[in-house]
């Protein structure tokens, strides 16, 4: 598999300050590499455009975009990218050798830029959860075979926890993800911003929100009032 095998897709909402790096670092994963833009009023589509990616407008909303962004593409195998995230060097191989070994979609580990020693437990921690859970979060870099990901009907279109569930639907019908061990660098600002303690908090109190039936409406709007509450402070 070339990178022709591999679509990129990068759902962004004014990220000015680091999608032209994401879209540079993405060229090494396929030769199509998708912004899809949910509405920027900042320089976000212009700088993604220059950088080399096709950009596509679709209602806000993660999982629409990321859904309009895999409809826009035609390459077999999916990678849903997150603006803040830099795959590691080598990533177009190392998914052609999960996908060549019979893999149907699989996730890379996660590592913290900028770090700090506690941060590199927590990514080391987020890893374990992963690779003991099957789930694989979006700053992991999930990546599936186009007819897998199609076959559970794409990425469900709720406000929040889209990439849980979309890892459910893909294990309970392919199996668990293949774990490719190269870490992905995740932009640490909010954890930086928020508080360590408080940001782990905060994720698991939406996941166990999520796991006992809450509402993701309900839960995207009361995680998001709440930043916008602590940037306020």
């Amino acid at each position: 598999m070339t990178t022709s095998g591999c679509a990129v897709v990068i759902p962004t909402l004014d990220e000015a300050g680091r999608i032209a790096a994401t879209v540079a670092a993405a060229h090494g994963l396929g030769d199509e590499v998708v912004v899809v833009d949910g509405g920027s009023v900042d320089d976000t589509v212009a700088l993604a455009r220059a950088a080399g990616a096709r950009v596509i407008a679709a209602n806000r909303g993660r999982a629409r975009q990321m859904n309009a962004g895999a409809r826009a593409t035609r390459a077999p195998v999916l990678v849903f990218l997150h603006a803040d995230c830099r795959p590691p060097a080598g990533s177009c191989e190392l998914i052609a050798a999960a996908i060549e070994g019979g893999a149907a979609w699989g996730r890379f580990d996660v590592a913290l830029a900028p770090s700090t020693p506690v941060l590199a437990v927590v990514a080391i921690a987020m890893n374990l959860r992963s690779h003991w859970t099957g789930i694989v979060t979006g700053d992991q870099a999930l990546f599936a075979r186009r007819a897998a990901f199609d076959a559970v009907g794409g990425f469900p279109e709720i406000a929040l926890m889209e990439d849980i569930a979309l890892s459910q639907r893909l294990r309970a019908r392919f199996g668990r993800p293949i774990r490719i061990r190269a870490a992905v660098t995740a932009d640490s600002r909010r954890w930086h911003r928020h508080g360590v303690w408080r940001t782990i908090a905060a994720m698991w109190w939406l996941r166990l929100r999520y796991w006992a039936g809450a509402d993701p409406d309900r839960l995207h709007d009361r995680y998001y009032d709440q930043r916008s509450r602590d940037r306020r402070s």
